[in-house]
């Protein structure tokens, strides 16, 4: 059996109201400019998450060429949509908070402010010393821009891509295993409990939290590892947890509503996430085309019950127009592929997003 490899986080993703909308949203504000995947259809695999019924959708996949993870923008369909009935706070369980790479800070805040757009605080420096600050969309997920220098192709953007994620758990002591184990994020760069003062600024931030910043300490590795780069995972226990943000809800439904990682050998990630006791929940098997890319995923549940995406990429276009592809069954395991850097030629004119 081929070794387990966490290539990176390959998206996060977010529930919307509408495709179309939400992608020139995040086109415009954070670069995101580069379509994956664009599929129309059902989603037949995740009966145990949509009510035991298959659900009509659109998704598609959109990364900042620039590096970092990409939004998988999830648009349910025939259904009406569910929203949450209090605003996310710290404390919750679940995916709070989708975190967003900058190289300059400052660049970053004042555009965005110039630009009219909810940003909810200064730039504030965290306990472990990177700058940040946090804003919403206009459909109430949250955001948190931090400096990171991390950079696939140099382009002359706001912002990277996505750099992981704020998860919500209740137990700190059960979580952790499933984050540095099973995942790889095994550095511990700070575990703290106190009020904080750069989240003073969120609903919740005010309280006591157990705050838990991990990142990973292998160098990346992975065929599609140089466009996704480095991230962070940020772990947050209140003394009374909140709600679970998708308790009575579909998975499809508006919020982030998985957070996905490419990975390689799906045999090895499910031989251990079996042996911690996180069983596969649902599994497309190993021939799952979406658009035009072809690959395997599955997901497990966090201790909380948060969905975890596994995908284990097989076919993804480079340059559709030309009959570009680039095909994974046969390429190295750890190995980063330079040809990935041709999808800058895949950009979408914002025009063409209908």
């Amino acid at each position: 059996m081929r070794e387990k490899v966490i290539c990176g986080i390959q998206q996060v993703g977010i529930g919307v109201k509408d495709f179309v909308e939400a992608w020139k949203w995040y086109y415009d504000q954070f670069g995101f400019e580069v379509k994956i995947v664009d599929d129309e259809g059902v989603a037949e695999r995740m009966l145990p998450y949509t009510g035991g019924k298959p659900q009509p959708r659109r998704s598609g996949i959109a990364v900042n060429i620039r590096g970092g993870g990409g939004f998988e923008i999830w648009q349910p369909q025939g259904r009406e949509l569910n929203y949450l009935k209090a605003p996310v706070r710290l404390g919750d369980l679940g995916i709070l908070i989708a975190k967003v790479k900058t190289a300059d800070i400052e660049t970053a805040h004042n555009t965005f402010i110039n630009r009219g757009l909810h940003v909810l605080s200064e730039i504030q420096t965290s306990p472990s010393g990177y700058r940040h600050f946090f804003m919403k969309d206009p459909y109430d997920n949250l955001f948190q821009i931090e400096e990171d220098d991390y950079v696939f192709i140099n382009e002359k953007k706001t912002t990277g891509g996505a750099n992981g994620a704020v998860i919500g758990v209740s137990d700190l002591e059960q979580s952790l295993p499933f984050y540095t184990r099973l995942l790889n994020y095994d550095k511990v760069v700070m575990d703290e409990t106190r009020v904080f003062e750069d989240l003073q600024c969120l609903p919740g931030g005010e309280q006591k939290l157990r705050r838990v910043i991990l990142e990973r300490s292998k160098p990346i590795e992975g065929p599609l590892s140089g466009l996704m780069g480095t991230s962070r995972l940020e772990l947050i226990q209140a003394e009374v947890p909140g709600k679970k943000l998708y308790e009575g809800r579909y998975w499809g439904d508006p919020g982030f509503i998985h957070l996905c990682f490419d990975v390689r050998s799906m045999e090895a990630v499910k031989v251990e996430a079996e042996a911690m006791g996180h069983p596969f929940v649902c599994d497309s098997g190993a021939d799952f085309g979406m658009g035009e890319a072809n690959g395997h995923f599955t997901y497990v549940e966090d201790p909380d019950g948060t969905l975890i995406e596994f995908v284990e990429t097989f076919k993804i276009p480079i340059i559709k127009k030309l009959g570009i592809y680039l095909n994974l069954a046969k390429k190295d395991d750890h190995k980063q592929l330079g040809i990935l850097k041709l999808l800058r030629f895949a950009k979408v004119k914002k025009e063409n997003i209908k």
